[in-house]
């Protein structure tokens, strides 16, 4: 106990190791749903989804463990929401590009990540991008999660004419999907810990009866890793086709990072003149992290806001992480219990759905909305580009390509109206290069 105390400081810091426990364990709850989503999501590229669950826990367990362990922050990592959207739905099902190749760009972007983290150029990109297109694109985001959580659900489905249009909402799973989402709704708003997770499994407890989710056992021995393990394609990734990839995952990564470890950091008064200590070995664990989870099988790694959760809970040092990174290694454990929540409800159409997870999506869609207050709305050659942004990524099922309308539209309208010495020459270069991938695109 001496040396636990020794290692985390804990007195130094004001709290004891049945704080940091208990703590540890409140994030855990808040963000465990994400062991039933990211495999539901990404196992749809077509990786195997047993191991795309072990793969998940593994990544989270590691990356929060060693943000506990080196950088001594209570602040917990997994495969962030949004990035396995933009791998899933863009890259893989859209791009046709193969998982394999998605994951080789995800390690890349890591090692980049690592490289920018450790010469401190990270600093400087994140400072030369316009905050317009930063909360623009977390918006989009946003609104992408949910449109894929309302699909899920079976709530909208397409349509020849309309694109997309109301689905069979008197049919059982979307009846499910709906009490799901009420349920959670009703327990954020009553500020239950855990609400997401707990609104998961009552609602796999409730489809169980309706033949939507079929009772498949709780614990087992661990599913193979061996289908995702070391099964990145780096050479296929470094495909000159491939660079605009790479490109956006590191941008959401790092916006999702130093977004996160700043809101974190306020929360839990770790700023010091407004600046966070040890910022440098909590980005190094995101991009360790990253590396290891597209080795395992999964997309990028990052910190997660939910850590706030275990924050108000006491939680100031890492061993809060130490407890949460455990917790998401004994959850491999719970193998059968993920894939009954987690792997879908195949529709009498032929349609897959997963309406278990679905309410989740859409709520965390809601919470990435957040940013929208912080964009100058009066201010024209911002809000628009931010609003392109926000619409273009749902409506084109493309994160990369909300993106990219984002920094084209900014560019051009700086420099129309005669505020192009306002923008970072960066921004130039990166909208310059966007205009090449379309053209290049289209050339296919």
């Amino acid at each position: 106990m001496k040396a636990i105390e020794k290692y985390f400081r804990l007195s130094e810091h004001g709290t004891t190791v049945k704080t940091e426990v208990l703590a540890g364990l409140t994030t855990f709850m808040t963000m465990a749903y994400i062991i039933f989503v990211n495999p539901a999501m990404i196992s749809q590229a077509g990786l195997d989804f047993g191991s795309a669950m072990i793969a998940t826990c593994i990544a989270a367990g590691f990356a929060t463990m060693f943000m506990g362990l080196y950088a001594n922050y209570p602040i917990a990592l997994a495969p962030g929401m949004g990035i396995n959207a933009f791998f899933t739905y863009t890259v893989c099902l859209t791009m046709k590009i193969p998982w394999q190749t998605a994951l080789g760009c995800v390690f890349i972007e890591g090692i980049i990540f690592l490289f920018l983290t450790l010469t401190n150029v990270r600093q400087a990109l994140v400072d030369s991008i316009p905050s317009c297109l930063r909360y623009g694109t977390a918006c989009g985001i946003g609104l992408f999660i949910a449109f894929i959580g309302l699909m899920d659900a079976g709530v909208i489905a397409s349509h020849p004419a309309t694109f997309v249009t109301l689905g069979n909402v008197t049919s059982t799973p979307v009846l499910l999907s709906a009490a799901g989402f009420l349920i959670a709704c009703v327990l954020i708003i009553k500020n239950v810990r855990g609400a997401l997770l707990w609104a998961i499994l009552i609602t796999a407890v409730l489809g169980i009866p309706l033949g939507v989710v079929d009772y498949q056992g709780i614990v087992s021995a661990p599913p193979s890793m061996s289908p995702t393990f070391l099964k990145m394609d780096i050479n296929g990734a470094l495909n000159m086709g491939f660079i605009s990839v790479v490109f956006i995952f590191l941008f959401i990564d790092i916006f999702d990072t130093v977004g996160t470890l700043a809101g974190v950091g306020e929360i839990g008064g770790f700023m010091k003149h407004g600046k966070l200590p040890r910022a440098g070995k909590a980005m190094l664990c995101d991009a360790v992290g990253t590396c290891v989870g597209a080795s395992c099988g999964t997309p990028t790694v990052t910190s997660y806001i939910e850590s706030a959760a275990g924050i108000t809970a006491g939680g100031k040092t890492g061993l809060a992480s130490v407890v949460t990174g455990f917790l998401f290694f004994t959850a491999i454990f719970f193998a059968p219990l993920i894939k009954m929540i987690g792997g879908g409800f195949l529709n009498a159409n032929g349609t897959l759905l997963h309406p278990i997870t679905a309410p989740a999506l859409v709520l965390v869609g809601c919470m990435m909305l957040e940013t929208v207050t912080k964009i100058n709305w009066k201010d024209f050659s911002e809000s628009i580009p931010a609003f392109i942004v926000m619409i273009v990524m749902p409506f084109t099922f493309s994160i990369a390509t909300g993106i990219a309308a984002g920094f084209i539209s900014f560019a051009a309208l700086k420099i129309f109206t005669g505020r192009g010495k306002e923008v970072s020459p960066l921004v130039y270069v990166l909208a310059v290069i966007f205009i090449v991938r379309f053209i290049y695109l289209k050339s296919l």
